[in-house]
């Protein structure tokens, strides 16, 4: 990577990181139905997970048929996304895992 490269990812690093401040307000303000609960989010994520492991797949079995319409490059990125989207699932249940167990081994 470059150092214009670097300059131009910080930049926009930056620029996200300003968008992102918000107004403080008190948790007991913010109302419950406001945005959507973890385990909604998480259940999309799990399922966009799903479908980028089946469109890989799919990918992958039209690729091995010979279908002229996908080539190994399109492929590859295709399994790589839905590795890369499943490994981060797993190191997010992990985390959750741990931090159940961090607060079930807490004395009361």
């Amino acid at each position: 990577m470059s150092a214009i490269d670097i300059d131009s990812l910080l930049g926009q690093m930056r620029q996200l990181s300003t968008q992102m401040r918000l107004p403080a307000t008190p948790a007991a303000a913010t109302p419950a139905a406001q945005g959507a609960d973890f385990g909604a989010l998480f259940k999309q994520s799990l399922a966009a997970v799903g479908a980028s492991q089946s469109e890989a797949g799919q990918m992958a079995a039209a690729f091995e048929r010979g279908d002229p319409g996908v080539d190994l490059g399109r492929t590859m990125v295709a399994v790589q996304k839905a590795d890369l989207a499943f490994n981060a699932t797993v190191q997010v249940r992990n985390r959750l895992v741990q931090a159940y167990k961090d607060i079930m081994n807490m004395p009361v």
